[in-house]
């Protein structure tokens, strides 16, 4: 079969192979991959900031169709349409497991980095982790939401943002667009949007955005203080070390700043104001089970809707290119059928 593998010739670079079919084992699932969306997370991947992992399929924003299931497998059927996400198994005994934080299990395997993932023609799946997609929620978008709609969603919900409370999202690319409409149309929030692109703050506008701002051209949080004193939470999805910074200096006293994008470097976190204004900073990682089932019910129902544009596995290295120019609005999926 076709898939994408982590190249070992060209670094941060997928290679385009054929490689054997996998193998179905117990309590697994083979699935028809239909689309897979591209995260930056892919791309992490394929530089090996995560660790290394030379031949590995990418890939966690994956919907197929179930073709073959393993006999002690009763929870799919074939035919069914299902995930192939990020969080794709945990040991389901530990204190996270069993306390609804799967995703932090320390035995945690990740599709696309610590086992095939993909971007691929198949893939298994652990069958109990696999979300199955209602019907009419299309499966270009259904890819986005696997992993940057349950993302962002995930990050709204430990912001504990309330109906007509003013919500920042740093950062309007493919995940903070969502993460806009999400906030804006489940949460009844008000969202500011702050961007350095006009295009991308255009695009957020578009998903829901009250306010915008370009914070290239000044101080993001000092904008928002004088404007509204203050947003009651934020969320970072940018890359961006000044980002998270002024996402701090952004919100009012007793307020939720989350992180969610993975800059290489640290925040400059002012202990003073942190204590003082009783501000919490915490991490927010994908999402569960539970919240995957949650965003996929809302995709159907038209609340939230991710703007995807279908490309080719071919073009894999190219969406890396213009993902890393930040040329890319919305998300890019690779339809698996599509011949370039």
């Amino acid at each position: 079969m076709k898939a994408a593998i982590v190249s070992a010739e060209n670094p941060g670079k997928l290679d385009i192979v054929d490689v054997g079919a996998p193998k179905l084992t117990s309590g697994q699932a083979l699935v028809d991959i239909e689309y897979c969306g591209v995260c930056h997370t892919d791309l992490h991947v394929a530089k090996g900031d995560f660790g290394e992992v030379l031949g590995r399929i990418p890939g966690h924003e994956g919907i197929g169709i179930v073709k073959a299931i393993a006999d002690d497998v009763t929870n799919l059927k074939i035919g069914d349409r299902v995930s192939i996400a990020w969080f794709y198994q945990a040991c389901g005994t530990c204190e996270y497991c069993t306390t609804g934080r799967e995703t932090f299990c320390r035995s945690i395997k990740n599709a696309g980095f610590s086992v095939d993932g993909a971007m691929a023609e198949q893939c298994v799946v652990a069958a109990d982790y696999a979300v199955k997609v209602p019907d009419g929620l299309d499966p270009a978008r259904a890819s986005s939401i696997t992993c940057a709609g349950v993302t962002s969603y995930k990050a709204i919900k430990v912001a504990a943002i309330r109906p007509g409370q003013w919500i920042a999202i740093y950062g309007c690319g493919g995940l903070g667009n969502l993460a806009i409409q999400y906030a804006k149309h489940v949460f009844n929030a008000k969202v500011i949007a702050i961007d350095i692109n006009d295009d991308k703050l255009e695009f957020a506008k578009e998903a829901g955005a009250d306010l915008t701002f370009n914070s290239s051209c000044a101080d993001a949080a000092e904008w928002i203080q004088e404007q509204i004193g203050g947003a009651h939470a934020a969320v970072v999805t940018a890359v961006s070390k000044i980002a998270f910074n002024q996402a701090v200096n952004s919100v009012r006293a007793a307020s939720k700043v989350v992180a969610v994008g993975l800059p290489p470097e640290t925040m400059d976190l002012e202990i003073v104001k942190t204590v003082l204004d009783g501000i919490e900073v915490v991490g927010s990682l994908v999402g569960t089970r539970k919240d995957l089932e949650e965003t996929f019910q809302f995709g159907a129902e038209g609340k939230v809707s991710p703007v995807v544009e279908t490309r080719c596995l071919h073009e894999i290295n190219d969406i890396f290119d213009e993902m890393e120019e930040g040329k890319i609005q919305g998300r890019m999926v690779i339809d698996m059928h599509k011949d370039c």
